[in-house]
């Protein structure tokens, strides 16, 4: 996120005269792979081009103040594509981390990451790792990156840390409601409000 050039700045207006900007914006990485197969290339090419559109994105979102970027960029689904496939994304995961946390830090964005991590291979998680810890104290922008992430694992996740909770007798069973079941998602918990 270099330095808003005078053009940027007057399309920050026109964008800011058009209406609030959101405190936290979400995108869905999908379709990279039809993408590039409508073009009569290799799946690939299309992941390897939204690892692109991801610094373009980042890049806007902090030049217009968006607090919170949440990118689901490989959901539990995506584990039962090809393992060539798995393997090309992962691997592009790890460069993109390597490319892009030196980036992120000069221009004070936090990386974090929910989902079930435990599932990435070693060398993702410790990249990964690595990035957060790097940019843990970075306050411009939180980029929070959806990996092994599902409704139904947070869902999950939920219930076992309430049920934790409860053996340790932190609630009564009336106290669970709605919101009470809100807060123990992960977008409460991680991704601003």
């Amino acid at each position: 996120m270099n330095e808003p050039t005078a053009e940027d700045k007057k399309k920050q207006d026109i964008l800011k005269e058009s209406g609030a900007i959101p405190l936290h914006v979400a995108v869905i990485m999908d379709g990279n792979g039809r993408w590039a197969e409508e073009r009569k290339l290799h799946r690939t090419f299309g992941h390897r081009e939204g690892v692109n559109s991801v610094r373009d994105i980042v890049e806007a979102s902090g030049q217009l103040g968006v607090k919170y970027l949440t990118l689901y960029t490989f959901s539990t689904e995506n584990w039962k594509r090809p393992e060539s496939e798995v393997t090309v994304l992962m691997k592009l995961l790890i460069k993109a981390l390597r490319d892009e946390t030196d980036k992120l830090h000069e221009n004070n964005v936090r990386l974090i990451a929910v989902g079930d991590l435990n599932t990435l291979p070693e060398r993702v998680l410790a990249e990964l790792n690595e990035a957060i810890e790097k940019t843990k104290d970075n306050s411009l922008m939180t980029l929070n990156l959806a990996l092994s992430y599902s409704g139904r694992w947070d869902i999950l996740n939920a219930v076992r840390r309430i049920a934790c909770n409860y053996k340790k007798n932190e609630f009564n069973l009336e106290d669970i409601n709605e919101t009470f079941f809100s807060d123990y998602l992960v977008k409460k918990r991680h991704s601003g409000p």
